[in-house]
């Protein structure tokens, strides 16, 4: 039950929270601004503490951030003055491994755009790029979970069909455990083998339901009957 304090007010970010999440499963999470999505996120990153309750990988405790968690996060998060390339080392840099092997271990995936910008700057890239990099960079580590708060949100909305596909591909092919804070429904049952919906904070989970698609996804499934189904019972549920 995270609880944050500052100098002028206390807030109660979310309740008592109890989510349980199968090794490779791809999550969704959506929910209305400010109602905990991105500290449900950064807690189980270890970015933020809770002041209650634990949270546990493989039934161990986990106290600490670790290489076995990446996090994408909403701002743009590059260093504007390294290579694309190395933006996408970066961790394994500071882990001691070697330049080339460093950058062996990148994935610059070309759907992305990064594949003709490994030794661009940041400033070069198209808004694609940009999005693509810092998950380039998660991945990077080889983490067993990947935490995505709302990467595509600031994209307009054909660049952030193309970029959803990416991570899903990556996910179909990796089968990494993915919480992926979605921008809306639709990208939450395109994405999702399974979708959280959060109340208003704080937060709490008041629907929880599987995705009745099998992957992988072709961007012609948004329009079925079976996603059309939970796309409705979502709105309601957001509403």
């Amino acid at each position: 039950m995270p609880h944050f304090a500052s100098s002028t007010a206390s807030t109660l970010a979310l309740q008592a929270t109890n989510l349980d999440v199968a090794e490779n499963d791809f999550v969704t999470i959506l929910g209305p601004s400010g109602c905990g999505k991105s500290t449900l996120l950064r807690i189980v990153a270890r970015m933020d503490q809770q002041t209650a309750g634990e949270v546990l990988l493989d039934g161990q405790r986990i106290d600490g951030p670790g290489a076995d968690r990446g996090m994408v996060f909403q701002s743009y998060t590059l260093f504007p003055w390294l290579t694309v390339l190395n933006n996408v080392c970066f961790g394994l840099a500071e882990r001691g491994l070697p330049r080339a092997a460093a950058g062996h271990r990148a994935r610059l995936p070309r759907e992305g755009g990064l594949e003709g910008l490994r030794q661009a700057l940041p400033e070069a890239a198209c808004p694609a790029a940009w999005r693509s990099a810092p998950q380039s960079r998660a991945l990077a580590n080889d983490p067993r979970m990947l935490l995505m708060d709302e990467p595509f949100g600031a994209l307009d909305h054909q660049t952030r069909e193309l970029m959803q596909e990416l991570p899903l591909g990556i996910w179909e092919e990796q089968r990494k455990t993915v919480l992926f804070v979605a921008h809306d429904i639709d990208e939450a049952v395109f994405m999702g083998s399974r979708v959280i919906v959060m109340s208003a904070r704080p937060g709490r989970i008041k629907l929880d339901r599987p995705v009745p698609i099998a992957h992988p996804r072709h961007y012609s499934v948004k329009t079925t009957p079976a996603l059309s189904q939970l796309k409705a019972e979502l709105t309601e549920a957001c509403g």
